[in-house]
């Protein structure tokens, strides 16, 4: 089910945008971070973009529109080529799915679709790595690092913390991916997958990207990784503090329980979850002294604990909605 074509509105579009040569579109969410989203840009600018490739943002404030605006007055005198849509339906699913679908309406002769948050700096060569990665592995699907880059840079031990550090090191061929920060999908997974392709349910929680990539690989596709397609995620100091990590380390326990229950549906499904639950629980200990001794932090140490914790509490429906106040996150 396509979203309802009065919720996506189209704010600006470039002078001189011809969709029939874009065969690569760049979906950009925003919220509220007019300044840096326009960094995210300079450095998409900097990549060297063709005219086989557009830039579509995506602002989720359909109240404020500060993104909208000051994406419009960047594409005013950038030679990159794109649209900005309102996204009117709060949520980050909604954002992307706004923008994957505009992509698909747009753009006739289109093959891939990547995506980077307005968060985030595209290293040198992005979007040539994801490619060059697509065409090399055959993947459908191509992840890239999301390296932590602290304001503070006092703060930067904080980046072994398990939610800060990339899944995987290496270029090559991979189980499935974790994020929708950097990432590149294929055509053909668009074509198939249904609408929308990221479940609202997750809006505020997160997770709606794993979900998406869960039932892509039920769908047959594969995934990849390219450890040269690497962007920079800005992070503030309220990351490093305590309530912070651990409100996203419980929300990542939660997350893993929903998903196992939709793979898992049933009676049966939840008494293994559940089990398996327990089950981490009680190797957390032992898994979070590892961890605390390998980082020299007790507080990282923690991590293990808190995602045990997260899936119980996710079992009685405490579920944390981080996205919610998105100022706060």
């Amino acid at each position: 089910m396509s979203p309802d074509p009065a919720s996506v509105t189209e704010h600006a579009r470039s002078a001189g945008l011809k969709p029939e040569t874009v065969r690569v579109a760049v979906t950009l969410p925003t919220f509220r971070r007019p300044d840096h989203l326009v960094m995210t840009l300079d450095s998409l600018q900097a990549q060297g973009l063709g005219a086989d490739t557009a830039i579509i943002v995506m602002d989720n404030d359909a109240e404020g529109l500060a993104g909208a605006r000051a994406a419009a007055e960047w594409f005013q005198t950038s030679y990159v080529k794109g649209i900005v849509i309102v996204a009117h339906q709060r949520g980050n699913c909604h954002a992307y799915n706004a923008g994957w679908e505009t992509a698909l309406a747009e753009f006739p002769r289109l093959t891939h679709i990547a995506v980077i948050d307005d968060d985030e700096i595209a290293g040198p060569g992005w979007l040539t790595g994801l490619m060059r990665t697509a065409q090399k592995t055959g993947a459908d699907l191509v992840g890239g690092p999301q390296v932590p880059v602290f304001a503070d840079k006092a703060l930067d031990g904080w980046r072994r913390h398990p939610v800060f550090t990339p899944h995987y090191a290496e270029t090559g061929l991979v189980p499935i991916l974790y994020s929708s920060g950097n990432v590149l999908i294929s055509r053909p997974v668009l074509d198939m997958m249904p609408r929308p392709f990221l479940d609202p349910a997750f809006n505020f929680i997160g997770g709606g990207d794993s979900d998406f990539y869960r039932r892509a690989k039920a769908s047959g596709f594969n995934f990849a990784w390219s450890a040269e397609a690497a962007v920079m995620e800005t992070l503030m100091s309220r990351r490093a503090e305590f309530s912070w990590l651990n409100a996203r380390s419980l929300r990542n326990g939660a997350i893993s329980s929903i998903l196992e229950k939709r793979q898992w549906p049933g009676l049966q499904g939840r008494v293994r979850t559940f089990a398996k639950s327990l089950a981490l629980l009680a190797a957390a200990p032992w898994r979070g002294l590892r961890l605390g001794l390998k980082t020299g932090s007790a507080v990282i140490g923690l991590y293990h604990l808190q995602v045990a914790l997260g899936r119980l509490m996710e079992e009685f429906g405490l579920v944390n909605e981080q996205y919610r106040n998105p100022e706060s996150n």
